[in-house]
């Protein structure tokens, strides 16, 4: 063939029993160095930092303070960790309508009491003794109960949806009648109601007015929250009927527009959980415990969207617990703006399908793809023959304008120069590869059967997924106007600075494939910028997409890391599939900084009275210590290992990937596996070297032990006027003045040195030394590429592509494997349905961290 190449309305305002509003408490230079080869720029630590570095370091600070070494204190902690919490209520002692008079009879129980055994079967609470040390001190005892109540003339029975009085200027609360009984002490007429959450009662209240998604005004939410109110606190009845949430939409509408209110899920405020009724929702609170682990190959597979994947960090652990669970689950797509991220991605995945562009041209090329779909594959004319407009005969001579497409290799949607629209990859025939070209589809008009052949071929391998096609999605998309680096953030409207857009693509694709699980990650501030809004929105639009949504915070090092680094993780899983659950630490690592107010108990953790015995918390000393001494500069990417692994993870994370249970590498094996990868420090220059060599090998150690540092009043530094100021050989001075005015010299973070009985606060993207303690415990260098991915907990086989700036970036950047490998373990039994609906807690198997595929597991 031939081708010329182209060179809203606000929603009535609704009520719902609001949650508690009280809130917890807030040198010498190496001689060999001038010998070594000079690396390339973005292997080399940057030159010393200006002023507005300096201003960008102080507003970081700020930003990590959820990774200070200061743990919670004691009311803190009990916040973080309280699993229940009681809505407001209507006091006891406030009566609406006065007994007698002008307001009417006094509320008064209908009929005879129940049986005094069937009373004490059923409330049984209400009846025992109470002991001076018990600690239910909120049950109310009772005398005797009761079938149903009058109240102004009308009868209430048990079961009644009705709308309760709540305190002044604000709207009537609604419940579902539990009890009606007599108090035993003081005669008082009670009733006991289940409370329904309206939406701007629950966690994501104020986030029902982006024009993106609206939630229906009708839809409530039941709880199993209850409280005792006073019986003169009913107001009436209220019409409210259940929904199933797979119901056909027009029946659903037909059923809706017949009632008040209707609910399809239930609500609770630990975790922010959303989730499908089920006949034990009563229950639905606790921690569920199991000790299978799968130890064979997974029969059932799943599929997996990586967006803003990274190097894959997210998406990798979670396979690997997957796995362990008995689920075989395949990251099928990756998306990533990052080329080296992507390049590191597909090397460790070579069978995954990796993008490297934009989340948002990727959601336009799947629409794009589904109507080419449509037309080439799934309509009724897809087999039969096209029209082709300009043939050539063989051997007949072209015009020197004219070429012949030879094959299409690939598509995209825009991005990078070109502009908005469908572009295919072509291979010219008789050119050689280097002369493939990008070109418009429009410019295809005369080639519709190589276009029918590559979608035809395209859709049979899933080069790109359909609507139904992935059952996971995973992500976290990239919210930097929440960063302290940037000093015009936008708090009162966040999602219309460009830079937090991202969450709503995220989401936006979410809604257009409809994947059985989602799974997004992101820092802590999201749940702080702006009231946490972010973090709210995105709770909320998968509400409103009619998912089931959790929402948790995890520490890194509760699941097996030397670094603490605290994440928040949000589930999603349609209605009729099984909600994950949060995997419970299994080791003891204290939880530092808190969470945000409205999330204090959101906190993965267990309560204190029920802690079990925990693993030790690891320290930097059981990552590392088994890795060979390299120099400042460091050139080869792979090496020996030298010394045999000292620690239980060492010794894990040294593991082939059959032992791993990792099937991403295909049954291939890599020619790399067994030597150790990345172990290559970002070289300091020649300045910063002769520094870290005068830092001493001690605990602690940093610039301040440089000479002629005063450490003075307050533990702020400054030049000390008695000595004289020391000066490298290139003239600069030993002691930098932005060392000095870090944080106003109260910062002993500038050339720090790690220790080996530490546990690091949190992986960084960048190596330099220069405002932050990166420094090896003792070797004159900073902490290497393996060193950090250690931390991070990605097993020694997986490589790292790019420059070595590059590499740290993926490696900061990732999700922590292990904490992803304890979520894709729960991912696994829910989707297998092994996991219960009741609670949002799991007891991960004792074996789980270290666990071989060949391993006998006893339960």
């Amino acid at each position: 063939m031939i081708f010329t190449p182209a060179t809203k309305k606000r929603p009535p305002k609704v009520t719902a029993p609001s949650a508690n509003k009280k809130k917890p408490p807030k040198a010498p230079r190496r001689k060999e160095f001038e010998a070594v080869e000079t690396p390339a720029e973005d292997d080399v630590c940057a030159e010393e930092p200006d002023e507005a570095q300096l201003a960008a370091w102080a507003a970081e600070e700020d930003e990590e303070d959820e990774e200070s070494p200061d743990a919670l204190d004691g009311t803190q902690q009990a916040a973080a960790r309280r699993r229940t919490r009681s809505v407001a209520q209507p006091t006891r002692d406030r009566n609406v309508a006065s007994a007698g008079g002008d307001n009417g009879p006094e509320p008064e129980f209908s009929g005879d009491p129940f049986p005094a055994d069937e009373a004490r079967a059923r409330w049984s609470k209400r009846y025992q003794i109470a002991r001076p040390d018990d600690d239910d001190e909120e049950v109310t005892k009772a005398r005797c109960h009761y079938q149903s109540a009058k109240v102004e003339g009308t009868v209430y029975a048990l079961g009644d949806d009705v709308y309760v009085q709540a305190e002044e200027n604000e709207d009537n609360y609604i419940g579902r009648i539990t009890e009606f009984f007599e108090g035993a002490d003081d005669r008082c007429k009670y009733f006991t109601c289940r409370w329904f959450f309206r939406l701007k009662d629950t966690v994501i209240s104020g986030v029902n007015l982006v024009d993106d998604h609206k939630h229906d005004p009708k839809r409530v939410f039941i709880s199993n929250d209850k409280n005792d109110n006073v019986l003169d606190c009913v107001i009436s009845k209220v019409k409210i009927v259940y929904v199933d949430p797979n119901m056909d939409p027009e029946a659903k509408a037909q059923l809706v527009d017949e009632t008040d209110l209707y609910y399809d899920m239930c609500y609770s405020v630990p975790y922010s959980t959303f989730c499908t009724i089920s006949p034990d929702t009563n229950e639905n609170s606790g921690v569920s415990s199991n000790t299978d682990l799968g130890t064979g190959t997974p029969v059932r597979t799943a599929t997996v969207l990586d967006l803003y994947s990274g190097c894959g960090g997210m998406s990798t652990g979670m396979c690997l617990g997957a796995a362990l669970s008995g689920l075989k689950l395949e990251t099928k797509w990756a998306v990533d703006l990052n080329k080296f991220a992507c390049k590191s991605l597909k090397y460790n995945h070579p069978r995954t399908e990796v993008r490297n562009e934009k989340a948002g041209d990727f959601l336009a090329l799947l629409r794009e793809w589904a109507a080419l779909c449509n037309t080439y594959v799934h309509s009724n004319g897809s087999d039969a023959a096209i029209p082709v407009k300009d043939e050539v005969e063989v051997g007949q001579p072209l015009r020197k304008d004219k070429f012949v497409v030879g094959k299409l290799l690939e598509i995209c949607y825009g991005g990078r120069w070109r502009k908005n629209g469908i572009y295919f990859k072509v291979q010219w025939e008789g050119r050689r590869r280097k002369k493939d070209t990008w070109e418009p589809i429009e410019n295809l008009c005369d080639c519709p059967l190589k276009i029918k052949e590559f979608v035809q071929e395209g859709h049979k391998r899933h080069i790109l997924p359909l609507p139904g096609d992935v059952d996971v999605i995973c992500g976290g998309p990239p919210c930097q106007g929440v960063s302290g680096y940037n000093r015009h953030r936008n708090h009162d409207e966040p999602l219309k600075d460009k830079r937090n857009r991202q969450i709503i693509t995220f989401m936006d694709i979410v809604s257009y494939l409809q994947p059985k699980y989602v799974l997004m990650e992101n820092v802590v501030d999201i749940l702080k910028f702006a009231n946490g809004y972010l973090g709210k929105y995105a709770l909320s639009r998968l509400v409103a997409l009619n998912y089931q949504a959790r929402l948790g915070l995890m520490v890194a090092g509760c699941y097996g890391l030397a670094q603490f680094r605290m994440r928040m993780f949000l589930w999603g899983a349609l209605p009729d599939m099984v909600l994950p659950k949060y995997p419970l630490p299994t080791h003891d690592v204290v939880v530092r900084g808190g969470a945000p107010n409205a999330f204090s108990q959101n906190v993965v953790a267990y309560d204190e009275t029920n802690k079990p015995a925990l693993n030790k918390a690891l320290l930097l000393r059981d990552a590392i210590s088994d890795l060979p001494k390299v120099e400042n500069n460091q050139p080869n990417d792979v090496i020996e290992y030298v010394a045999e692994p000292e620690s239980d993870f060492q010794r894990y994370i040294r593991l082939g990937r059959k032992d791993m249970l990792d099937y991403s590498y295909g049954d291939d094996n890599c020619a790399e596996e067994g030597k150790l990868l990345d172990h290559q420090p970002l070289i300091l220059n020649r300045d910063d070297h002769d520094r870290v060599l005068q830092i001493p090998v001690k605990k602690g150690a940093n610039f301040r032990d440089l000479r002629g540092v005063m450490v003075g009043a307050r533990n702020v530094v400054d030049f000390d006027p008695e000595v004289e100021r020391v000066y490298l050989e290139s003239g600069k001075p030993l002691v930098p003045d932005y060392a000095i005015k870090f944080m106003r010299g109260k910062s002993s973070k500038p050339f720090g040195r790690l220790w080996d009985d530490e546990t690091v606060p949190t992986v960084v993207t960048r190596a330099e030394p220069h405002n932050q303690i990166i420094l090896h415990p003792n070797q004159a260098r900073v902490l290497t590429v393996r060193e950090n991915a250690r931390l991070q907990g990605f097993p020694d086989y997986y490589r790292m592509d790019g420059p070595i700036k590059e590499k740290y970036i993926q490696v900061g950047n990732a999700v922590a494997v292990p904490v992803a490998r304890a979520l894709g373990y729960s991912l696994g039994r829910a989707y297998q349905g092994q996991s219960d609906g009741r609670g949002p807690l799991l007891v991960l198997p004792e074996s789980f961290t270290y666990v071989r595929q060949n391993e006998v597991v006893e339960h």
